[in-house]
């Protein structure tokens, strides 16, 4: 059994790499603007799960389709955890990734290396429209770079340093961080809740 599920980012960085990591899933996948559908969901929520919820729950009541979102940060040990939720508008609204590494290399200036370790964390939301949802949670450990390096990726990608990989997210080849990223992680969780929901449904 395949079923349709609408895969919920407006960010065209996030929405490639999401459908990329859900390619091999049972699912007819498709975007809001496949279906015609653009909703302005507040991000009000205090952790990455419900915000992530209700990006999922409002797109799958609104399209009828089990809906899969994201909500994903990056949480810097010598910044208490900053920028965490507020990840995207870190540098303030209607700022683009330059702006937010900036602030962030600015604020971590004297820190030393060491004590420049971050995680990335990306929490996935699965909803159906009677309002069900699940929950799925990957993360993935690193340091703050001094400067950003690579062109690959998007958001803080440039500026997250993996130590076992010897360069940062932005520098890794896209096979690789898609099987190693917080959001991949988070995919791979999701997975299982999934095809339980199916065996459900066929049942």
């Amino acid at each position: 059994m395949v079923r349709e599920l609408l895969v919920v980012s407006y960010n065209p960085g996030k929405l490639k790499e999401l459908l990329t990591l859900l390619a091999d899933w049972p699912a007819h996948l498709v975007t809001p603007a496949e279906i015609g559908l653009r909703l302005d969901v507040p991000e009000t929520g205090a952790t990455y799960a419900e915000n992530a919820r209700l990006k999922a729950v409002a797109h799958a009541q609104a399209s009828g389709l089990w809906a899969l979102a994201d909500d994903s940060g990056l949480e810097v040990d010598a910044l208490g955890g900053a920028p965490g939720i507020r990840s995207a508008r870190y540098a303030g609204e209607n700022t683009g990734d330059a702006d937010r590494w900036a602030l962030l290399l600015r604020r971590l200036a004297h820190v030393p290396w060491e004590k420049r370790t971050a995680r990335f964390r990306a929490v996935v939301a699965l909803a159906q429209p009677d309002g069900r949802v699940a929950f799925a949670e990957g993360v993935v450990e690193g340091l703050i770079a001094q400067a950003p390096r690579g062109s690959g990726g998007f958001g803080y990608d440039p500026l997250f340093y993996i130590p076992e990989y010897g360069c940062t997210m932005a520098e890794l080849p896209p096979e690789i961080k898609n099987q190693i990223s917080h959001r991949a992680r988070a995919i791979q969780a999701a997975r299982p809740i999934y095809e339980a929901w199916l065996r459900q449904a066929s049942g």
